[in-house]
């Protein structure tokens, strides 16, 4: 299900898209020298394309390195720049400047 972020100050937020993702399996490292692989089935996403693979560490809020478990539910979080976005169904964003 696709939660928008709520900006804090629209001016300075950035658009974007929240999707809700569960962790499918953590895949182990081929090699002592490369990260373990957390693979993420992200909702909403179409079936061929919903698999995500990214390096399982995160820092919690003490600075200290954690990992995800199998089955734990999570956000995929999509942001850019607004120069990298475009009008959709032609309607003009809120910060884009007027056509004089």
């Amino acid at each position: 299900m696709k939660r928008p972020r709520k900006p804090t100050n629209a001016r300075d937020e950035k658009p974007s898209v929240t999707l809700t993702g569960t962790v499918e399996k953590v895949i182990p490292s081929p090699h002592p020298s490369l990260p373990e692989k957390a693979q993420i089935a992200v909702e909403d996403a179409d079936h061929m394309y919903r698999e995500l693979r990214i390096e399982n560490t995160l820092e919690d809020e003490n600075g200290h390195h954690v990992s995800l478990k199998p089955g734990a539910e999570v956000d995929v979080t999509i942001e850019t720049d607004a120069d990298n976005t475009a009008p959709k169904n032609g309607k003009t964003p809120a910060t884009a400047p007027l056509a004089r």
